[in-house]
């Protein structure tokens, strides 16, 4: 594949996707085109769950509910793209369509970012001040922590895209990936970039790392306080902290590694990229509902209500 004129500008890219295999390209079309149905699903599944039973209409399921909506969005920035990808050979994505999915595919991760800190914080309640717990996490303070959430996504992607919009795009315009990122969009600019991969690491590692030290911190002292006196209550507390850890370490392992370094190439690059934005979406509704008693018995209450409906 050629690259472009280094006098023009780019106008779009070519992407080089997960493989050049023809046999690999249709094998992974069916792996992720199964993964991908099964992420709406299972997402959707725990949406409607949450909104038609009233015993889930506490703080936990509410936050649940709009990790799940996030998840059917993280995975919808990409994955449709990369499914159409697999099965074209020319794999090209016009100058403005990139940007437009790496502004979506970071407001999105930002908000689930800083989500997961939120359900980090509803579980510290619910623990220590289980008597307080409804009084301190009403619906005020949900609405307020969730519009927080979103607007923190926003202020993340629009700083990481206003500097991209920066550097001058006129030569390189193949990208070895299945998706556009911030890292390897970077790399093809007519320009020194070591400043701006300087600001982005620390704009994303560092904001990425220090949440992930926090909320483990944050898990851990629940826990701590937690091992000596164990109620019914605080049972259940305990298992949602533990799936939560899963969650968070599924994500941020992830993306640690691809933002908190120099923009440099690795061999496996697109594997942890594909680990942290078509797996984890899949996999949190699995979690949650795997390890939530609760859970389960609403989605049978949901499923009777709809065989029952249907009969008639």
């Amino acid at each position: 594949m050629e690259q472009e004129n280094l006098t023009t500008t780019v106008t779009d890219f070519v992407l080089l996707g997960l493989t050049q295999s023809p046999e690999l390209q249709r094998f992974l079309f069916i792996v992720f085109s199964i993964v991908y149905l099964t992420t709406w699903l299972g997402n959707f599944t725990i949406i409607i769950t949450v909104i038609t039973d009233c015993q889930l209409h506490t703080p936990m399921y509410f936050l649940l509910a709009n990790l799940a909506f996030i998840d059917i969005s993280d995975s919808t920035v990409s994955v449709p793209k990369m499914l159409m990808g697999l099965l074209s050979q020319r794999k090209t994505i016009s100058f403005n369509e990139c940007i437009l999915q790496m502004f979506f595919f970071h407001f999105i991760a930002g908000a689930m970012v800083f989500l997961l800190a939120v359900m980090a914080a509803d579980r510290y309640v619910a623990i220590h001040k289980p008597l307080q717990y409804l009084t301190i996490m009403n619906w005020y303070v949900c609405m307020g922590l969730l519009a927080a959430t979103w607007l923190g996504g926003l202020a993340h992607s629009a700083i990481q895209i206003g500097m991209v919009l920066q550097l001058p795009f006129c030569g390189p315009n193949i990208l070895d990936n299945f998706y556009c990122d911030v890292p390897q969009v970077v790399k093809l600019a007519c320009t020194d970039t070591r400043l701006f991969e300087l600001l982005m690491v620390s704009h994303n590692g560092v904001i990425v790392i220090i949440i992930f030290i926090l909320l483990l911190i944050s898990y851990t002292i629940i826990l701590i306080k937690i091992r000596t006196h164990l109620t019914e209550g605080k049972r259940k507390a305990l298992s949602t902290c533990g799936t939560q850890i899963i969650v968070v370490c599924l994500i941020f392992v992830p993306c640690i590694f691809i933002y908190a370094r120099p923009f440099r190439k690795f061999p496996v690059d697109k594997v942890v990229s594909v680990l942290y934005t078509v797996i984890p979406p899949m996999l949190n509704p699995m979690i949650y509902t795997l390890r939530n008693a609760e859970m389960k018995k609403a989605i049978r209450r949901l499923m009777s209500r709809m065989v029952f409906s249907g009969g008639k």
